[in-house]
């Protein structure tokens, strides 16, 4: 009884999913090829990995907060859509396209112009030299990334999540080929290491916008959407409409990746070692997360949809199914990560001590696995229902006020070392999945008092 109620549910979220799965599997295989090849090339020697492993993390930071600001076209989109609203679409598809580059542009130039402050945050010299090159060249790549997203997020309003599937198939095939070439210095190229993973990375996410546009230009019912554009019809309420949904998500995934980043940068302090071994679990637990994130934006896409229709009951359903299915998930991922432990870190280093590190950090990495599905999904219901000004504080509360002090806490006055950072994790996810729930569930008694009955049913 209780499968037959949700079977369809299942489906419906799965079909969304599974192509938005693969896509940011995709997007984290690019960090993977980075590590694994990098990894490789250093071989016994820790630095290389490092350095990607530092770059990619500062990097990181501010690229999940300005993609966050995109991810807010997908639940405003999915209403008009489901509204038969094209007019309106098209303004915001349009809109979109023009500020988010201009706001890729402007992401670019703060990260070269705050370079210096890498040398300032407790990591070893040389770790920093060797990342910087790296480092500059996905600085390079954000304006190219932030067109990609605006295709992307409103594609998936639409409920089409295989296009971008496809794209990011061919990006990653180029990215694997030219770290190739980069890297080891193939096909007549001097040898680059870092700094060729990260032109490699660059070149790949050039493509992907150039891909995703020939897509939208091809297809009659997205090139309408495309038509009469002009920069005279930029709408300053358009983006403000754009910004009260993306700000708040976009501060929300600033916080809870700076805990992470922070929580990286602290294990820097214990050594090179530590921190390459802090990316093999961190990448580990980002192939996990990929699959969380996508049944997140696919409960953002039927949430947003259901409450386009205003339909109650079937976005009620929408929303447990889609927590039945990151419980399963993360249970999984969480017994792959303790079955596996002492295996997987072998793939990526021959160094014995960063393998010992890594084993034990993925121990931990699972105790949050669970947390981490429910959190994301809550946030996913949230986005679809437009109230996203509360996953700010939330956010806020949870990682930097509990995460954050409670990893110092456990790892250097308690004595834990990494392990101690890692266990931070369940406390900070733990507590945002909690108040996120309690939200979700006010919400949801507010819309069915205020919704004819037999649309609740």
């Amino acid at each position: 009884m209780f499968f037959n109620r949700y079977k369809q549910q299942y489906r419906s979220n799965l079909a969304l999913a599974f192509p938005i799965v693969l896509t940011q599997l995709g997007q984290i295989l690019t960090q993977v090829a980075d590590n694994l090849m990098v990894g490789q090339y250093g071989g016994d020697n820790p630095e290389p990995l490092a350095a990607v492993s530092f770059g990619g993390m500062v990097f990181f930071i501010l690229f999940i907060a300005t993609i966050g600001v995109a991810m807010g076209m997908t639940p405003l989109i999915g209403e008009l859509y489901v509204q038969g609203d094209r007019k309106r679409s098209s303004a915001l598809l349009q809109n979109g396209m023009v500020f988010y580059l201009l706001l890729g542009i402007m992401i670019t130039v703060l990260q070269y112009a705050t370079t210096p402050l890498l040398y300032h945050l407790g990591q070893p010299e040389e770790i920093v030299d060797m990342a910087i090159p790296y480092y500059r060249m996905l600085s390079l790549s954000m304006p190219f990334m932030m067109i990609f997203f605006s295709f992307k997020q409103f594609l998936e309003g639409v409920g089409n999540t295989r296009a971008e599937l496809y794209v990011t198939i061919v990006a990653n095939i180029c990215n694997c080929f030219l770290n190739w070439v980069f890297i080891y210095g193939h096909l007549g190229f001097a040898e680059m290491g870092t700094e060729g993973a990260g032109l490699a990375t660059l070149v790949a996410r050039i493509s992907a916008p150039i891909l995703i546009f020939s897509y939208f230009v091809y297809y009659p019912c997205y090139r309408q959407y495309l038509r009469d554009f002009s920069m005279r019809h930029f709408s300053r309420q358009s983006v403000r409409r754009l910004l009260q949904i993306g700000l708040p998500i976009s501060m929300q995934m600033f916080l809870e990746s700076s805990a992470f980043v922070g929580i990286g940068i602290m294990m820097g302090w214990f050594g090179k070692e530590a921190m390459s071994a802090n990316q093999i679990s961190i990448t580990l637990g980002n192939c996990a997360f990929m699959i969380v994130i996508s049944i997140g934006a696919a409960t953002t896409i039927r949430v947003s949809h259901c409450f386009g229709r205003r339909d109650i009951g079937q976005l009620a359903l929408a929303a447990k199914a889609s927590y039945h299915l990151v419980l399963v998930w993360n249970t999984f991922a969480a017994l792959f990560f303790i079955t596996l432990r002492h295996i997987i870190p072998t793939m990526f280093t021959t160094n014995a001590e960063v393998i010992a590190i890594a084993s034990d950090l993925l121990i931990f990495a699972s105790l949050y696995q669970l947390s981490d599905g429910l959190q994301n999904v809550s946030v996913g219901i949230l986005r679809g229902l437009q109230d996203v000004k509360i996953i700010m504080p939330i956010a806020f509360i949870s990682y930097w006020l509990l995460n954050l002090p409670i990893g110092y806490l456990l790892a250097f006055t308690l004595g834990m070392g990494p392990s101690g950072l890692y266990l931070s994790f369940f406390f900070g996810l733990t507590a945002a999945a909690l108040l996120m729930i309690l939200r979700i569930r006010r919400d949801i008694r507010r819309l069915s008092r205020n919704t004819p009955k037999e649309d609740v049913a």
